[in-house]
């Protein structure tokens, strides 16, 4: 069973972009460590740490897309679940510090040891095992995603009201991770990491092999993806996007599949967000800002939703030209970025992809076909090859 959903799922698009990313896990790395430095084809490490930045918010932005483009679920609260994924991520990495952080305390992180703190709160405990960690990473997103949809969706809260509700739930984490009783380092979170899994996160092949690790999940981010969305369930919950009220009506359960797309969803989210803090090396309330959520929506906007490919492609676009613009014009980033969703809202609903169905679409509608042979034997006896779109009745024999 699991291999004929697998087959059904390994569509052209699909497999296209899992061999492309597969490439890019491969390629990148090797023009790293085998390219002398200086020579072509060299790839930088600050651009390896960067590019594998974009891939994490292509997870996030493939995520959003789930619910969104496929469900009708416009979630303003995404980044939550990336910074819980994040900030479990964080914790693992505060407890390899040990003796070497600055008041050299071997279970206390040293922002606990700064505001006087005896022990290691309960829910910090398991955080040095790595495992744990990893577990943590889905089950903390996944069961809030969980519990906040449950009551959301049995209460049928739809539209632009659960747009809010979810903007309200990153706000409140937000102001609650701020504070210094929580344990989670306050306004400035955590940082100042030294080891994964034993080896030095600064290094150059760590950073290389957290590259191909987050290539490889966006790459298994677009195999489930699309494993879901090309199976039946796929498609009930394209009915509820389209049709909320009479998917309902002829039986289904909307609540429940809702709630599989909004659980599933959150909890690629805090994958995302568990690659996303080793190759930055810091996480901090910042990351529950609901503009961050904004600007997921963006992304997924301008690549085109209701496609595997747009999310990706809209994260990596978008953000390579924040790169630019925080650079050489800070100060007109935001405008940039409101003028861009405007731009897309009102002349490109459909996304990059769909322009490129549209123009390349209309181009194979213009080129003319081979005749069949029926029509070759018309042309023989003298027929007018304009008439067969619309073909002339022929009078009786």
């Amino acid at each position: 069973m699991l291999t004929q959903a697998l087959f059904r799922a390994l569509d052209k698009k699909a497999i296209w972009v899992i061999g492309i990313l597969l490439a890019v896990a491969i390629f990148v790395p090797m023009a790293n460590l085998l390219i002398p430095p200086g020579q072509f084809g060299h790839v930088p490490t600050y651009l390896v740490s960067l590019l594998g930045k974009y891939l994490s918010y292509a997870i996030l932005a493939l995520a959003l897309d789930l619910v969104w483009g496929y469900c009708g679920i416009l979630s303003l609260g995404h980044s939550a679940f990336f910074a819980l994924g994040g900030y479990a991520m964080g914790m693992y990495l505060m407890r390899q510090i040990g003796t070497r952080g600055v008041y050299g305390n071997p279970t206390l992180p040293d922002f606990m040891v700064f505001l006087n703190w005896k022990e290691l709160p309960w829910y910090w405990l398991g955080f040095d095992n790595f495992w744990f960690a990893m577990a943590m990473v889905i089950v903390v997103p996944g069961l809030l995603a969980f519990i906040f949809g449950f009551f959301a969706f049995r209460s049928r809260v739809t539209g632009v009201y659960l747009s809010i509700i979810t903007q309200a739930m990153t706000f409140a984490l937000l102001l609650a991770f701020f504070r210094n009783d929580m344990g989670f380092g306050g306004n400035n979170g955590l940082t100042d990491f030294k080891d994964i899994l034993g080896a030095p996160v600064q290094a150059q092949s760590t950073r290389v092999a957290l590259f191909a690790a987050t290539a490889i999940a966006l790459a298994l981010s677009v195999l489930v993806c699309s494993m879901i969305v090309n199976s039946k369930l796929g498609k009930v919950m394209v009915a509820v996007r389209d049709a909320e009220s009479r998917t309902r009506f002829i039986g289904y359960r909307v609540e429940y599949v809702k709630l599989f797309a909004f659980t599933v969803s959150a909890i690629m989210a805090g994958i995302a967000g568990a690659l996303y803090v080793p190759q930055v090396g810091i996480i901090n309330p910042g990351e529950f800002e609901p503009g961050n959520s904004i600007e997921v929506v963006i992304w997924t906007a301008v690549g085109g939703r209701g496609t595997l490919i747009g999310p990706i492609i809209g994260a990596i676009v978008v953000n390579l030209g924040k790169s630019w613009f925080t650079s050489a014009l800070p100060e007109f980033w935001l405008f940039a970025l409101g003028a861009l969703f405007i731009f897309v809202t009102l002349f490109l609903p459909k996304g990059i992809v769909g322009l490129w169905k549209q123009i390349f679409g209309n181009r194979q509608k213009a080129e003319p076909t081979a005749p069949t042979p029926a029509q070759s034997a018309d042309i023989e006896r003298g027929e007018d090859p304009s008439t067969f779109d619309n073909p002339q009745p022929r009078p009786a024999e």
